[in-house]
């Protein structure tokens, strides 16, 4: 590497260049070892790491870092053919200080990672590779699993329906041991092995997607016993397409709900009235801040529709929010483009990846209005029962890194979240990607004849053209106009994005036209001439310029708009990009198109005809500048009110995990509870100074429900009743309920009752925190009322928040006090529960009994019995959520 090219450097890099240079020297001493000793020194690592604490780790990998990258590179040699550049080093060992490394398209990411990840694996904490799809996170697995697996480490993948572990066999494992050479470029299936969520997460190596680590983390929190757990910590992660997971996927948290009630056609009613309202009589949208109000006139067109005088009065909140939510489904959310109808379902589409999200639903009732403004069947609503933001998911590691080809432009939100620095890695040769300048049109329509004359003109030079989109809409609508123009091309967007690696792999090849969302912007390489290693094609292609990318509109994101740029002049390669924009793009109607579109009319430009112009240049990134500090400013405010649930959740998960360890003393710790609730108890009705006024009768009648079938507790143990303390009739009632328990335990046996005490504890805990996350959802909505009384919102939340978890805490308390000597065994004919034994917890005054198969009516008290500690009560079969999942399964 050139001295010039050293010397302009960013400093976080011109100081690795030392141990590149180390790196380089051990080469020719590790060519010599065979694959045994690469395997030993692997061992012998991993015996030093196991033993050593965590604060003494950093300062030991940074020793050994040199060998281990020499050996991964080796490897690679051996196994891929390909050897690691100087820049992958650079690149690697960025990885390795908790940074960002900025690299661009072609640079080669996904080699660059296997150094750090190797590294790191070897303290045997496990690393987490964290891609954006399932095809990724199985492609890498097995492709850059063969360096793993010939330097002795082992290799999974979780997916979202199964898992895999990477194990070789037959020609790839006896050119391991021969040759020691394979060239692999396409997925090798027959290398992974199904295995079970928890042994994809035991190897040394996990590759998974962001969604998926992120739901195995929450569903991990609500296991009944260790042996269902499947993460074992959070040591250190890599994030492939960083920007992607960590920035545009950080506005919606990760959900894990249950049905709570049955849909009724009140959405369809919602949806069939607002159609009926005009707009800026009934409703004003603002497009910039994505909302749809309803005035004073349409909410009395709307009480008339429903017959009602006020519909605050009559109707309540809660039907103004679901017509409002009917309101924006109608007005700002648009098919192909926000949502894909796929079998019947609405299904959500990623608007800066152009991905489907299958399984994510829009919140609030929003995502029941667009079902119904579609005609397809709504979903029931749901009961939140657990919720992270990637945000706080990825700060759960003691260490943190990323990848991508752009991240500069956020390094300011990568710091302030997630303390993330960005570090630029200097190409391996100089890019020679021609970027023109937007050519701007007067009209969509123009613009599009003017694209299909570009397409055409290249194609018939043998030019290969990518042609990027913002939406499946508008993806589809070009489709139409160059099939309508003769111009052969392939199409992928959402809706075909199963053969997205196989359309875009071959987006390099002479004369292929190729029309794609933003889904082209990641993960796999566009190889000039469309064939690996063909390099009589790939000349023919370099010959006509390379690959010309063609975006048919400006992102809201500067990042998209470089990510599409940079599918082209891979590794050196020619290549050139441009910019078609209309002033009737919605990033130039909304901030300040009327201004240009008014002065190109005076001009008399052509509909066909470019202009290139600096005022629109600088309409267009101000534009951009807007959005990026609105959606910044919406990430944080997520993140602010989720840090309040954060702490929350820390402590809930933290005290759930206690009760799953096997060392826990639940007994020891259910009794100090039963001990604190009589004091409580007591001390509340003998205030007085008088003993008479004592209120015996309540002390009484709470330990009955305490201490059931017990008849009335002796409060003191002699006559008159004056002679005893206070101290002496809690210490009566805490002896008695000590006594009660331990008779319990002998009923029911001593192994038995340790497992009821621990699936009341975590029982008592998951249904009160599912129930308080909803009392926090609804606090949220309800502060930003506040703010009209001169008040912050957020302050509100956090003073109100601790106030609720804070009863939270008392709750769990008192549903494990007045519930655990109410446990009986159930008949044989009853579900069991998560620990394999049948309970049954009796209320108050309510005998335990065989439900057997009888239709349970929603009102009904629910058979497993569980008590609402603030009523004493059974709860409804309807309320009582998951106190007992497989019984309301099976009902």
């Amino acid at each position: 590497m050139s001295f010039l090219k050293k010397l302009f450097e960013p400093d976080s890099v011109k100081g690795l260049y030392p141990l590149v240079e180390k790196i380089n020297a051990l080469e020719p001493e590790f060519e010599k070892k065979s694959q045994e000793d690469l395997r030993v020194l692997t061992n012998e690592w991993k015996e030093e790491l196991k033993v050593l604490p965590d604060a003494e780790l950093p300062n030991k990998l940074d020793e050994i870092l040199p060998q281990s990258f020499a050996a991964v590179r080796e490897a690679s040699k051996r196994t891929l053919g390909q050897r690691h550049f100087d820049v992958q080093l650079i690149g690697g060992m960025t990885l390795h200080k908790a940074r960002i490394a900025e690299m661009r398209t072609g640079e080669g990411k996904t080699l660059s990672a296997t150094l750090p990840v190797y590294l790191n694996a070897l303290t045997g904490r496990g690393v987490h590779l964290v891609t954006v799809n399932d095809y990724l996170a199985r492609r890498d697995a097995s492709w850059m699993g063969q360096i793993y697996d010939y330097l002795g480490l082992s290799v999974a993948t979780i997916q979202h329906a199964a898992s895999f572990r990477y194990e070789p066999e037959g020609e790839q494992a006896k050119q391991h041991e021969t040759t020691g050479f394979v060239q692999q470029v396409e997925l090798d299936v027959k290398n992974l092995k199904p295995c079970s969520r928890r042994e994809a997460y035991a190897a040394d190596i996990t590759y998974g997607t962001n969604n998926e680590f992120g739901f195995d983390y929450l569903r991990d929190n609500m296991v009944q016993s260790l042996e269902e757990k499947s993460q074992r910590g959070h040591f250190y992660a890599i994030v492939d397409e960083v920007d992607s997971i960590l920035i545009d996927e950080a506005r919606t948290p990760l959900i894990i709900s249950a049905p709570d009630q049955e849909s009724t056609d009140k959405y369809f009613e919602f949806a069939r009235h607002v159609e009926k309202l005009t707009e800026n009589d009934d409703y004003n949208v603002d497009e910039k801040k994505k909302s749809a109000t309803l005035t004073e006139p349409g909410i009395a067109k709307l009480e008339k529709m429903l017959g009602i005088e006020n519909i605050y009065v009559e109707k309540g909140i809660a039907t103004v929010h679901h017509l409002e939510q009917a309101l924006r489904a109608r007005t700002l959310f648009r098919r192909d483009r926000d949502y894909v109808v796929q079998q019947g379902q609405i299904v959500i589409v990623d608007e800066f990846t152009g991905r489907l999200l299958p399984g994510r639903r829009f919140s609030e009732g929003l995502h029941q209005a667009i079902e119904a403004k579609e005609g397809v069947a709504v979903q029931r609503e749901s009961k939140t029962m657990a919720s992270i933001t990637f945000q706080n998911y990825f700060r759960l590691y003691k260490k943190l890194a990323g990848m991508t080809g752009t991240a500069k432009t956020e390094e300011e939100e990568f710091i302030k979240i997630y303390r993330l620095e960005v570090a630029e890695i200097p190409t391996n040769k100089a890019v020679a990607r021609i970027d023109l300048s937007d050519a701007v049109f007067k009209n969509e329509q123009g613009k599009y004849q003017a694209l299909v004359k570009e397409v055409r003109r290249r194609f018939e030079l043998g030019q290969p053209v990518l042609i990027g989109t913002v939406s499946i809409e508008k993806n589809e609508e070009i489709s139409g106009v160059l099939k309508q123009a003769g111009v052969p091309h392939e199409v992928l967007n959402a809706k075909n994005h199963e053969q997205e690696a196989k359309i875009i792999a071959q987006a390099g090849r002479y004369k292929a036209v190729t029309l794609a969302t933003n889904i082209a912007g990641r993960g796999v390489d566009i190889i000039l001439g469309g064939t690996p290693y063909d390099e009589k094609e790939a000349e023919r292609v370099r010959a006509v310029g390379g690959l010309h990318i063609l975006g048919t509109e400006r992102h809201e994101s500067r990042r998209i708009d470089n990510q599409l740029r940079g599918r082209a002049g891979r590794q050196g390669d020619p290549g050139s990009s441009q910019f078609y924009v209309a002033l009737e793009d919605d990033l130039i109607r909304l901030f300040g198109g009327e201004r240009v579109q008014n002065m190109m009319t005076s001009l008399g430009v052509p509909d066909d005809m470019p202009l290139e112009n600096k005022m629109v240049s600088r309409v267009i990134e101000s534009a951009q500048k807007k959005i990026e500090g609105l959606n910044f400013d919406t990430r944080k405010h997520v993140l602010e009110y989720d840090d309040v649930m954060n702490k929350q959740r820390e402590v809930i998960y933290r005290i759930r995990d206690r009760a799953l360890q096997p060392e826990a003393d639940l007994k020891e710790e259910i009794l100090q509870k039963i001990d604190a609730e009589i004091t409580s108890t007591v001390s509340l009705h003998t205030t007085a100074n008088d003993k008479s006024e004592w209120n015996t009768k309540e002390i009484t009648e709470t330990m009955a429900t305490i201490l059931p079938a017990r008849g009335e507790p002796s409060l003191y143990e002699g006559s008159p009743r004056e002679s005893g303390s206070r101290e002496e009739m809690i210490q009566r009632l805490s002896d008695e309920a000590h006594k009660a328990y331990d008779e319990k335990e002998q009923k029911l046996g001593a192994i038995v009752f340790r497992q009821i005490e621990r699936a009341l504890f975590l029982r008592s805990i998951d249904v009160l925190w599912m129930q308080h996350l909803d009392t926090m959802d609804h606090l949220r909505s309800s502060v930003r009322l506040r703010g009209y009384a001169q008040k912050d919102p957020l302050i509100e939340y956090k003073r109100e928040g601790f106030g609720l978890f804070q009863t939270l805490l008392a709750d769990i308390d008192k549903n494990i006090v007045y519930s655990i000597l109410k446990v009986e065994l159930r008949t044989a004919a009853h579900e069991h529960n998560h620990t394999g034994m049948t309970t049954h917890t009796s209320a108050p005054g309510r005998q335990a009994g065989a439900m057997g198969d009888k239709k349970i009516g929603r009102n009904d008290p629910c058979p497993c019995g569980a008590v609402n500690p603030n009523t004493g009560q059974v709860y409804k079969y309807k309320k009582c959520g998951l106190i007992n999942a497989s019984y309301h399964k099976k009902s």
